[in-house]
């Protein structure tokens, strides 16, 4: 499959999921911790994005860094190795398609959240330069 038949899927914005993606963003702005906004989701009866009655801090910390939600993807962000996906970090080239569909974080949440992310990361590496794909 080529990167111009990729391009076709279009991906529609489910309204209630949109809020639940807008609350997780907010509580983390607010200063939430990952294992407090999972907390609020469960309590709330919010199913996982995998079905699952209870969120995990892994899951929440996924839907922060995912750049779908600004309207644009990201293309070969892992790469298969036979067996196995392994993250791509520089072996191949990556592709940034923007404007593929609606955004439902602006740009400056997206930007704020990665922010707190990197000044929130107990991994010094995270705290010398922050990998943007904007």
């Amino acid at each position: 499959m080529d990167m111009k038949s990729v391009l076709m899927v279009s991906l529609a914005v489910n309204f209630g999921e949109m809020q639940v993606v807008h609350w997780i963003f907010e509580r983390y702005l607010a200063g939430d911790s990952l294992g407090k906004i999972a907390a609020g989701l469960d309590q709330q009866g919010i199913l996982s994005p995998t079905g699952k009655p209870r969120w995990n801090r892994d899951a929440i910390d996924k839907l922060l860094s995912n750049e779908k939600y600004t309207g644009r993807v990201l293309l070969q962000k892992t790469i298969s190795t036979g067996a196995v996906q392994i993250e791509n970090d520089g072996l191949m080239e990556r592709y940034l398609y923007t404007r593929t569909h609606e955004a439902i974080i602006s740009d400056e949440m997206f930007m704020a959240v990665q922010q707190e992310k990197l000044s929130r990361s107990k991994d010094p590496q995270n705290q010398v330069a922050m990998r943007l794909i904007f």
